[in-house]
Formats: structure tokens, sequence, C-alpha cells
């Protein structure tokens, strides 16, 4: 294509001078000039000589972007963007790194977060799932691991991953087009699309949405959970996923849980899902935890000594979010009390973290929390986990509940049935016995009570 544009361009800009009615004097100075940099993907850069033309950057832009879009798209049926840079900002390969890195977030803009897999410590908590990310980022044609899907504990990187492999495809596979979302994103997408339909009497806004997301050839969609029972939403991203999959397209998939504990989803879509590669990543260890706060030194006018950091490192096991946000309310505690030299002592440390950190007080997992987090887990409501209901769907979680808190808290099994509602101690020991004899034959069983027990321990 930048070969095409290159020998149409005189006839570009002769037909732009010619339908805008540009004066010889403005083409002259401001259009003739310019020149082609590169012109990849759905965007043409073009370099103003800033000694030659002056500071015009943003006038151009402003008075004669969409011209260039309209001329070019009329002579070459291509559909381009245009952006315009100065010369002195080009180095020997034609753009500068910084305004191809500020080009993809404009377009882009998850990837402002900085997520690359650069930034990504890797360790033996989540290296299998780093390697999988890499190797799919560096074929994204469908044929290795597809879907890739990767669940977790909040704050563990699958965030980080997803944006990484869709930050390397856009930077070194151009050829392929890219669209990250985050399930949420797709639920509002989905329901503005029926909404404007009912509005409309037509089902145009859902034609639009599916072909949004159907022409792509990545699709890379976060936290799957939250519309696992969401009726509507869930059928279209079934759809959606099915349609690229049959077409060799590239999917990759996060969420809290993997696909054989989510109940509310049919058994062909866990299939599906766990047909490519499926890939647990656990909680940082010491080790990670301490690459992780080093890495966060080298960006850091402040910094903190090996005690410290060992102190963070040490006491924060459960997601990689909240050891960051104890260094950086470090951070922010020094400088707001200005220590001689910002030189910070590990006391000064503890008193920062004071709301982070107890580590002479044992966490307590009481009754109630079980309850939470296992209804959560099986998308219940607690009241239903309390209810008298005996279907299979609320009974295993029920029994579950049992199970945990006998094993978990020290109350009596007498007190579990008040905590539960049950009438008496005799449903606890039979649900208790149930899920020992249950674990030690189903594999599942065993998987699901081992994410229920880290997300306790978070």
């Amino acid at each position: 294509m930048e070969n095409e544009i290159k020998d149409k361009w005189n006839e570009i800009i002769t037909y732009m001078r010619d339908t805008y009615n540009i004066n010889g004097v403005l083409f002259r100075t401001w259009i003739n000039p310019l020149t082609i940099v590169s012109c990849d993907n759905d965007t043409i850069i073009l370099a103003i000589d800033e000694k030659e033309q002056g500071d015009i950057l943003g006038l151009i832009e402003k008075k004669y972007k969409v011209a260039f879009q309209v001329s070019i798209e009329v002579i070459t049926n291509h559909q381009l963007d245009v952006r315009f840079i100065y010369q002195n900002e080009m180095d020997a390969k034609g753009v500068s790194s910084y305004n191809k890195e500020e080009m993809l977030e404009e377009k882009y803009p998850f990837l402002k977060q900085g997520h690359s897999f650069d930034t990504f410590v890797v360790s033996n908590s989540n290296n299998i799932a780093y390697n999988a990310a890499v190797a799919v980022a560096e074929n994204p044609n469908g044929q290795l691991y597809n879907p890739l899907f990767l669940y977790s504990g909040p704050g563990l990187g699958k965030t980080h991953l997803m944006h990484s492999i869709a930050r390397y495809i856009l930077e070194n596979h151009p050829e392929y087009s890219v669209m990250y979302t985050t399930s949420e994103n797709f639920m509002n997408n989905v329901v503005d699309a029926i909404r404007t339909n009912r509005k409309t009497q037509d089902t145009a806004a859902t034609s639009n949405l599916r072909k949004n997301y159907r022409n792509v050839d990545v699709l890379l969609i976060d936290d799957i959970q939250f519309i696992i029972g969401k009726d509507s939403t869930q059928i279209e991203f079934f759809n959606t996923f099915e349609a690229l999959y049959q077409s060799g397209k590239q999917l990759v998939i996060s969420s809290d849980k993997p696909p054989s504990q989510m109940e509310h989803l049919d058994m062909r879509y866990r299939s599906r899902f766990t047909s490519g590669m499926t890939i647990d990543i656990q909680p940082p260890d010491y080790e990670m935890s301490m690459a992780i706060l080093r890495n966060k030194q080298e960006n850091s006018d402040i910094q903190l000594n090996e005690e410290i950091l060992d102190y963070i490192a040490t006491n924060i096991k459960s997601n990689i979010r909240i050891l960051e946000g104890a260094y950086n309310k470090i951070l922010l505690f020094a400088r707001f009390t200005k220590p001689k030299d910002n030189k910070i002592d590990l006391n000064m440390a503890k008193e920062a973290l004071k709301d982070f950190i107890s580590p002479n007080e044992n966490m307590v997992i009481t009754a109630d929390y079980i309850i939470d987090i296992v209804a959560d887990h099986f998308n219940l409501d607690k009241e239903a986990i309390l209810s008298e209901k005996r279907t299979k769907t609320v009974s295993i979680p029920r029994q579950i509940c049992m199970y945990l808190c006998n094993e978990l808290t020290n109350l009596t099994l007498t007190e579990i049935a008040v905590k539960l509602k049950r009438s008496n101690h005799s449903t606890v020991i039979h649900g208790v016995h149930k899920i020992e004899q249950d674990i030690l034959v189903d594999k599942e069983l065993e998987e699901t009570i081992n994410v229920l027990k880290k997300k306790l321990n978070s």
C-alpha cells in the first residue's frame, strides 16, 4: 500500500489542491514540501520541515487533515488516518520510537497503562502464562493456543499479559487487526445496541456491534466471568467467539476462575474455552515480589533500602497491586514528611504501612467471609446458600461452605449449622463428610477447593 500511495502522491495532492481551492502560495509552502515518512496499517505519517515551513503542525492538521484523508481515499480507495510530525523528530529508521508509541496509544488508549512483556516480572508463579502469552503474540494466527485462557485472583498480572499481547502484535504484526475489551465494556455495547434497536425498530445497531467485534484477527476479552449468567450478553459473546474461532482467529480470555468452575456456563462452551490452553497465575512468591519492588526503584527519586523492601515482600503476598500500592504509599509518606536526605528507615516504613500491614495479627477467616467468597465464586446470592433450596447448583456450594468452615475456623459443628441456617449439626456432618470423600476422586472439586482457599487467604 505504501508504494501505491507514493506512486500516486502527486495525483493526490493535485486533486486536493483543485477540490479544496488551495491557492498557489499555500500549496507551494505548506502542501508540496510535505514528505511521506511511513504508511502502514491504516495510518500515513507526513513530515513537516520546520526550518523551511515553520511551526505549522497544529494549523495544517486543523485545516487540511480531512482534505488529505478524502483525497487519499478518492485516488487510492484506501481509508487512512493522517498524522503530521516534524522532520527533526525522525530518526534513521523513519519515525522515532516515541512518536510510534504515541500514535499507538492514541488509537488504543488501554496501552497508556504502559504494560508490555518488557515490564512483566517473570517467576515460577507465572512463567507458564508468560511463555504462552509471548508465543501467542509472536504467532497470532490462531494456530498455537486458541483460545488462550488465563485465570487467577485479582492483581496477579492477567490484564498486564493481555495488554502485552496486544501491544506486541500491534507493534510487530501491523497487518493484524486487534481488539482488546473488558467484559463490562462488551456488556455495555450489547445493552446499548438492544436499546438503540428498540428506538429505531430495526437491528442495525446489533449488526454494527457484530461487525465491530467479528471483523478482527485477534480478540482479547478481560474478566469474562462478569458476563456469565447475563443472558443477552452471554449469547452475543458466545456467537462472536464461535464466529472468530471457526474462522481461525486468535482469542485470548481472562477470568477469576477456570472454565470448569463456571457453574452457569453451558458445557459446550466450557469445552471450547479449554480446547486451547488454560493457565493459572499464582500469587507472587518472595523472589518475584522483590524483583517487582526493585523495578519500581529504578524510576524513583527516593530509594528504599533492602531491609524495607524485604519487609514489604515478606508481609504482602496476596497480589501485585497491593504490593505496588504499599511501595507507593511509602514514597508518598516520604514526600509529605520530608526525611533528611530523603532517607527512610524501617520504622518510618512501618508507620507508613500500618494500614497495609499488621505483622503481629493473624488473618481471621469467618463463616460469613467464607459464605460470601463461595457465593461469589459460584455466581450465587448469599441468600441462596442460606435457603432451603436443594438443587445441585446450590447444595454443593453450601456443602463446600460447611467443609471450609470446619477446616478454616474454630467454630463447632453446631455453630456452623447456625451460620448456614441449618436446623441441626447433623446436616453439617453430612456435608463435610461428603466433600471430604468427593475430593479424593473428583479432581475438579479438589481444584475448586484449592482456588477458594487461595481467595480466602488473599
